[in-house]
Order: structure tokens, then sequence, then C-alpha cells
């Protein structure tokens, strides 16, 4: 953190360090997480030039009391002043943040009030009104705070498909400790996964594979390696005894491994030893601060890339965007390419679609606006595509599109035949994002075979032993599901 702290000092700007609140302050039994552990941090924080320091409670895992003990201890040993960010997943948010009020705390994250609760954040209204007329009173005006909140919660009808199925609080988190940002995400990484019935399983196994990774701090991107470790381990039906166990070879994420490489830092007390030794595959692991080994970049070559790639000029954010997420922005750059300006379509229409009769108005610019109204669709031919009629402008047009509600059309799979070591098969659903193998190539023990995607985590496969490669049935972009054939190794 320190180079990013150096460069706002360096441009005369307002410095804001985080810490991370985990685990439990009065669990004896997670003694890392102790209070000196954080008046620790907080004093580093002070020294770099921190202005302010804020606590992150990302999980909500902070309870009342820890509050008032904690917001203390650090009002009175580092005196900068402390800003307190919490979920509200297990419900008592609002109390942990009335706590550290009392203790003392300077500033305290809040959501409107229709945007509240769950893995949201404590609602705001609530919060002042509970400390109005008091010493700490804010002084929000609460008519204002509902006309705002009457705004959003119109607006949060338009993302419906994408709530949570969250009905409640719950304790669950001082399970799990996922954190808020989290939390909907990998439920839907499990449902995609058809794992969606085993939340529980999934909850459980994400809290087992922290502790084997020696109970970290969990916040991205290391809240993403455990819940990417967890998914692996359920789909798998892993225990962690598998995956610790030197005679049975994993597969493990490749956000595992860049994690155990030391591409995130170092923990506090290192990496568990002997799991680092299996996942790395005798790669020699990072014990300096990654960003030191990364060689400075040729912007000028790098913005030429980019721009000879996507055949046209990218913006200064474009390329900012690029070098922070290359993969991310150039599919991102790539679809834009293929569908327009998709974000100048009306919320309901860009995430529903359009009903039949029904018309709706595109602002591309001031003065140039597109009316569109759908006039029906074709049935699905033997492409598994249909025709979409409709009208631009009063004018006449139809075109093609690929049905995606037509599940028919994908031919099964071979699957792996159990006890068959020549078989290489998929360990959980997805798509092939890379192949790095072709029939008749001779292959060492753990070279890379291929990699799959799901749902923003990549594991790639690695040969089990030396041979050489029969049949190779996927191609890269085939959406795979679990069990099947990906692989055949020579007899």
């Amino acid at each position: 953190m320190r180079v990013s702290i150096d460069a706002v000092l360096d441009e005369g700007k307002l410095v804001e360090g985080a810490i991370c609140y985990t685990g439990d302050l009065f669990d004896p039994e997670r003694s890392k997480y102790d209070l000196k552990y954080y008046v620790s941090l907080a004093k580093e924080m002070e020294r770099a030039g921190a202005h302010i320091l804020g606590l992150k409670d990302m999980a909500g895992l902070l309870k009342p009391a820890a509050a008032r003990v904690l917001v203390k201890a650090l009002k009175e040993e580092v005196g900068l002043p402390v800003h307190f960010h919490t979920h509200d997943t297990s419900g008592i948010a609002a109390a942990t943040i009335l706590a550290a009020v009392e203790a003392g705390v300077d500033a305290v994250d809040a959501a409107m009030d229709a945007l509240s609760g769950n893995t949201s954040q404590a609602c705001l209204g609530s919060v002042v009104e509970a400390l109005r007329g008091s010493p700490r009173d804010p002084g929000l005006d609460g008519e204002a705070i509902r006309r705002i909140s009457f705004y959003w919660e119109a607006v949060r009808t338009q993302y419906a498909a994408f709530e949570s199925d969250l009905k409640g609080p719950a304790s669950e988190v001082y399970l799990h400790e996922m954190p808020g940002g989290q939390f909907t995400n990998l439920k839907e990484q499990a449902r995609s996964l058809g794992l969606e019935t085993r939340w529980h399983e999934v909850a459980q196994t994400y809290a087992d594979a922290n502790r084997m990774f020696g109970d970290i701090v969990k916040v991205t991107p290391s809240s993403k390696v455990v819940g990417d470790m967890a998914l692996m381990m359920v789909a798998q039906d892993l225990t962690v005894a598998d995956v610790e166990s030197p005679a049975r070879d994993i597969a493990f994420p490749d956000s595992v491994v860049a994690m155990l490489r030391g591409d995130l830092g170092q923990p506090p007390g290192g990496w568990p030893e002997a799991l680092q030794k299996k996942a790395l595959k005798g790669e020699t692991p990072i014990t300096v601060r990654p960003g030191s080994l990364i060689p400075d970049a040729d912007l000028a070559a790098e913005r030429g890339a980019i721009e000879e790639k996507l055949g046209r000029k990218v913006s200064d954010a474009e390329f900012a965007s690029y070098l922070m997420y290359p993969k991310v922005f150039t599919d991102f750059a790539l679809a834009a390419e293929t569908y327009g300006p998709v974000s100048t379509l009306p919320t309901p229409n860009y995430f529903y679609g359009i009903g039949t009769e029904e018309e709706i108005l595109v602002d591309l610019e001031p003065g140039k606006t597109l009316v569109i109204r759908c006039l029906g669709t074709a049935d699905t031919d033997e492409k598994g595509k249909k025709t979409v009629f409709f009208e631009l402008n009063g004018q006449p047009r139809r075109v093609k599109v690929p049905d995606r509600s037509n599940a028919g059309g994908s031919a099964a799979r071979a699957k792996v035949e159990p006890g068959n070591a020549a078989h290489v098969g998929a360990p959980m659903p997805g798509v092939v994002s890379t192949l790095a193998v072709a029939p008749g190539q001779t292959v060492k023990a753990g070279d890379v075979l291929l990699s799959i995607e799901a749902m923003k985590m990549e594991t790639a496969l690695h040969a089990e032993r030396d041979g050489v490669i029969e049949a190779v049935h996927v191609r890269t972009g085939d959406q795979i599901d679990a069990k099947d054939l990906l692989v055949v190794f020579a007899p």
C-alpha cells in the first residue's frame, strides 16, 4: 500500500488507509487478529502518512461489544479520524454502528433506505433517527432522505433480476465470513455450477478453505480465491484432507495458485508450506512485494497494441481500464463493436428485451433519436436462430438472432470412464478458455493441457504423467459439463 500512499501524498491529496476487520476480536482461538494486531496496523498507517483511518468490516463481522473496544483503542492509540464501514448481512449492523458512535468513531457508512439491509449497509434513515437529539446527532434531514429513497426504490425495481434470494438477516455469516460484496456473486457462481441446492455446504466449505489457507483476511481479491476453492471442492466432493493429501493430485483454480505463489503478497504468518508446495508444483514462490517484480511498462507500445487489436483509437479512460484489466476490457470493447452503444438503451429493455407491439425511444445523442417498435418473432429454425421483425423509425426491418431460450441443438459429449487413467475429464461445468495441446503432442507431468473458465473462476488442468496426447475432444470456446471427456492419452 505504501506505493499508493506515497503517490497520493506526492499530489498533495487526502490519504485514507483502510485496515480490514476479520474473525472475532473476543475469540481466544483466533488470537491472530487481536486488538494488538489492529492497533499495530493503524500505527503503521499513521507512520506512512495517512490522514484518515478506515476500518473496513467487509463481511459485517464486527459485533457491538467488539466495536466499542476496537474504536476506543484506535482513537486513543492512534488519534487519526476513524471511518467505519460495515455490512448488514447478520442484521445487527445498526447496533454495531451505534456502539462505534458511542466509542467516538468520526464517520460511518450507511445505505439509502431503499437499498439498505442484508449484504448492503445499515439503513441511513434509521441510523439518523436513532441519533436524533443526541450529542452526536448528524443533523441530516429525514424528509430529504425519504424523498431520495423513493427515487432509488423505483430504480431498484429495474434490476429485479439481479436481486439475491436472501430474504432476511443470516447469522451464517459468522461461519463463512463472506464479504457482503461477494455473497451474492458467489451464490450466482454456485447456481451456474449446479450447486444451488448445496449452498449451505458451499458456506461451510468456504470456512474450511479459509482455515486451510491459514485463516486469511478475506477481501477483494483474496475473498474470490477462497470462494473459487470452496466451489471447486464442493463441485468435486473434496474435503480438506483430500486437498492436503500428498497422494492426491488436485487441479487448483488459477486464482489459488497465484495467491499461494505470492501474487497478492504475504499474509501474517505466511502460507501453509505443504499446501503451497503442492499447488505450485515446483514453482518458486514470491516472497517480496509482487509489484516490485513487474517491469516498467512501455505505455506507448501498450496503447498501440490495444488500438491495433480494436482497429481504433482508445481514450485515456479506456486505456487505463485496459492496463488494469486487459482481458475484461478487450472482451467488453469487442462486444461493444458488435452490439453498438447499448448504454443508450432504456434499462428495462436492455435487461429484459422489447415486447411484441412495444415501442421505445433511444436517444443516441442530442437531436438523434431512434424509434424502435417490435412487431413479433418467427419460430426458431434448425440452427437455433429466430427472425425478429421490427420497425426502425417507421421502416420495416428484420434480423436473425440466436434463441438463447432454446436448449436443443447441442450434442451430448462423451464422458470419462471411471478408473481410466488415459482419460482427462472436466472437473466442473464451464467454457474451454485456452487449449495448450493437440493430438500427437508429447507432454510431461505438470504441463498445462487446457484451462476452463466458469463465472470468473479459471482452472488449469495439468498432465498427471508423461505421455503422448491421442485425442482432444474440445476446442477453445466450447461449453462443457462436469465429467465431459476432454483429452485422451495414448496407451
